[in-house]
């Protein structure tokens, strides 16, 4: 009874942690330069979104822990790619640390980028499209938490074929980092279709320490490993172990209010930690499922996703709880 207890009361203290966030919130700043914004945390640098026009989608990079553990590959920086491996299989250059695109956008391919065509091309049969940085919003003085920018999304001629709004509110205390992303697709050009693939949506690509044996994969259900995750439906997916000798966790909660809650998942093994709620014929194998969807001109598609960072171990019950604050905040 005595050890169940003192379990009990290790997971109430643990929990508090968590919550604690909302009580003693960390102080968040944001520097911009001409085509990124640094964000740094009580002091502490975080992240950094890059909106270059050199590459085909924006991106956070690094990812890293309350204590500076970075959590995300080191690479590509901007389009090179040498610190990587393309005889590798897990190679795949345009897994950037955090993005939101998706592999078939009227047609288009959003998710892989033309300029890694050369060491990583399956999608063979389909162009390339792009994303143009119409204007960045964030508030004055470098304050505030959270940025706003917006886009263009592109065909290979420059022709617009829709708009996309990309927001991240950060924030955190002394044991966690926290994102929250709100990305909204808008059909300005004539609809636009979604469809079905694996290849999408809102992406993560994680350390090597936090691939294949070295890692562990949960989600909200229970489930373990790649084969009872990928492509099912969950509230929530973490991924657990070791980085510079502490224990870390990285959990994407996918919000009640985004599009197809709760969103299936493109989570592989090897560090790809994507939710795509588009590819229900692929990830299901079954021809008569369609996950396509078309936005029609005029009208938005919304989904919202929370990011959080932990060290020292975080048990499910702690992740559950952690994900019905964030739920009940939607």
């Amino acid at each position: 009874m005595k050890k169940i207890c003192s379990l009990t009361l290790a997971r109430c203290a643990a929990a508090l942690v968590l919550l604690s966030a909302t009580v003693d919130a960390a102080s968040v700043q944001l520097k911009r330069s001409e085509s990124q914004i640094e964000v740094t945390v009580d002091g502490k640098p975080f992240t950094t979104y890059y909106f270059s026009s050199e590459t085909a989608k924006p991106y956070l990079m690094p990812l890293r822990t309350a204590s500076g553990v970075i959590v995300t590959r080191g690479w590509p920086v901007v389009n090179d790619v040498s610190a990587g491996n393309p005889k590798a299989s897990s190679f795949e250059p345009h897994q950037r640390p955090l993005y939101f695109t998706h592999g078939d956008i009227d047609g288009l391919d959003f998710w892989g980028e033309e300029a890694f065509a050369k060491y990583y091309n399956d999608h063979a049969k389909q162009a390339y499209g792009h994303m143009v940085l119409k204007d960045v919003e964030q508030p004055q003085n470098d304050s505030g938490s959270a940025i706003r920018a917006r886009f263009t999304l592109n065909d290979p001629n420059n022709r617009v074929i829709g708009e996309e709004t990309q927001s991240f509110t950060f924030g955190g205390d002394d044991h966690t980092r926290t994102i929250d992303c709100e990305f909204i697709l808008y059909a300005t050009a004539g609809p636009i279709v979604m469809g079905d693939t694996k290849e999408g949506t809102f992406g993560i690509r994680l350390a090597p320490e936090l691939s294949g044996s070295h890692a562990h994969m949960l989600n909200s259900k229970g489930a373990e490993g790649e084969k009872a995750i990928w492509g099912k439906p969950a509230d929530w997916v973490d991924y657990s172990g070791t980085l510079s000798g502490k224990k870390v966790d990285i959990a994407v909660f996918d919000s009640p209010k985004s599009f197809r809650h709760p969103t299936t998942w493109h989570a592989r093994a090897y560090g790809l930690f994507a939710a795509n709620p588009f590819g229900l014929r692929y990830f299901t194998g079954d021809p008569n499922q369609d996950g396509s969807w078309t936005i029609l001109e005029g009208k938005s598609l919304t989904f919202r996703y929370r990011v959080l960072i932990g060290e020292g171990g975080l048990s499910a019950d702690q992740i559950n709880e952690a994900y019905r604050q964030y739920a009940s905040q939607q």
